[in-house]
C-alpha cells in the first residue's frame, strides 16, 4: 500500500516590509510568505491543492487531470504535487503547436512525471467535451481526480480560509490584500476575514473586474456570512494585462527587493500587488498606522531574469 507524506506543510511565517512610502505615511506592510511553505508546491496553489489532495487520496484515485497554459503555476504546481504524493498527472494544454519542451513549465512537468495532452486554443474553451473524448479514449480517465483550472473550487477555499486562519494568528491586520487570477484565493481569505478587516484583491489581469467578481461571488454562493462591504477589487495595476510587464514594475521589484534582502518576487502576481499597495499608501487610501498584511503567493518559477 502507498504511505502518502503528511498533507500538512509547515506555517508560512510574517516578514515586515521596508519601503521609505511606508515610513512616509506611517503604514505598517506585512508580507505573508506562502512563498516558503514548499520549494515547489508553494503560496496559494499548495492552499487550493491541499484538500482537494486529501479527497482525491481518501477516494482512491491514483491520478490527477487538469488543465492550462505553457506558463501555467498550477500546471507546475500540479506536476510537483503528482510526484511529492504519488499521483500520476496529466496536464491539458492549450495550443496544439506546442510540446513538452516548448516552456520551462512544461520542461518541469515532464521531469516531475506529467503526460501531456495539446489541444487548440478553440477546442480549449469546451473543457467538459474535451473530457468526455478523453475518457472515451481512455476509460482508465473515469477514475482520475479533476483539479479545475488554476484550481479554485470550494475545496480550494478551505485551503485558504486557513491562510486568513493562520494570518489572525499572527498578527491583527486592517487590511488583507492578495493579487489576483482567478479570485480562488481572494474568495477564500475574504470568506475567514473577520470584521472589520477590509479585504483587497488586486488583479493582474486586464479588463476582467467585472467577470472575476462573478466568479468570487460564485465560488462564495453558498457562504451567506460573507460581508462583500470589506471588499475592493482594483484593476489600475495590471502594467499591461496577464504575464504583461513595463520598466517601471521591474525597477520597483529591484528597489524592494534591495530594501529587503531577503525578499524574492516575480513580476505577473505579487510584484504587481506589492506595487500597487505603495501606490495606495502615498495615494492615501489606508488609515494612517493601519496594519496591511499581503500574501505572497509564490510562483517564483515564473520570475524573469531582468529583475
Amino acid at each position: 500500500m502507498l504511505i502518502f507524506p503528511s498533507f500538512d506543510l509547515p506555517i508560512s511565517p510574517i516578514q515586515t516590509i521596508f519601503h521609505p512610502t511606508l515610513e512616509k505615511v506611517d503604514i505598517q506592510l506585512i508580507l505573508k510568505r506562502d512563498d516558503l511553505i514548499h520549494p515547489s508546491i508553494s503560496g496559494n496553489k499548495w492552499r487550493k491543492m491541499k484538500y482537494n489532495l486529501i479527497e482525491a487520496h481518501q477516494q482512491g484515485f491514483r491520478q490527477l487531470i487538469t488543465f492550462g497554459g505553457a506558463y501555467s503555476n498550477h500546471i507546475y504546481a500540479t506536476a510537483s504535487a503528482g510526484k511529492v504524493f504519488g499521483f500520476e498527472t496529466l496536464g491539458i494544454i492549450r495550443g496544439d503547436e506546442l510540446n513538452p519542451q516548448s516552456s520551462p513549465t512544461l520542461q518541469y512537468a515532464a521531469e516531475n512525471g506529467m503526460q501531456f495532452k495539446f489541444v487548440s486554443r478553440t477546442a480549449y474553451r469546451d473543457k467538459e467535451e474535451i473530457l468526455r473524448q478523453l475518457k472515451q479514449e481512455d476509460i482508465t480517465l473515469e477514475k482520475a481526480y479533476y483539479l479545475p483550472e488554476g484550481g479554485s473550487n470550494h475545496l480550494a477555499l478551505k485551503g485558504l480560509a486557513e491562510l486568513a486562519q493562520e494570518i489572525y494568528r499572527q498578527t491583527q491586520p486592517d487590511y488583507i490584500v492578495s493579487a489576483v487570477g482567478t479570485g480562488g484565493t481572494i474568495a477564500g481569505i475574504l470568506a475567514a476575514s473577520k470584521a472589520p478587516t477590509q479585504v483587497i484583491g488586486i488583479t493582474a489581469l486586464k479588463g476582467a473586474t467585472s467577470g472575476l467578481l462573478n466568479d468570487i461571488q460564485n465560488l462564495l454562493s453558498e457562504n451567506s456570512t460573507v460581508d462583500f462591504t470589506r471588499f475592493a477589487l482594483l484593476d489600475a495595476y495590471h502594467f499591461g494585462g496577464y504575464a504583461k510587464h513595463t520598466p517601471v514594475l521591474l525597477d520597483f521589484i529591484r528597489q524592494l527587493e534591495s530594501y529587503n534582502p531577503n525578499l524574492q518576487l516575480e513580476q505577473v502576481y505579487t510584484g504587481k500587488m506589492l506595487y500597487g499597495i505603495i501606490d495606495l499608501a502615498e495615494k492615501g487610501y489606508f488609515k494612517k498606522r493601519s496594519q496591511v498584511v499581503a500574501v505572497h503567493t509564490g510562483g517564483l518559477q515564473g520570475r524573469i531574469s531582468e529583475i
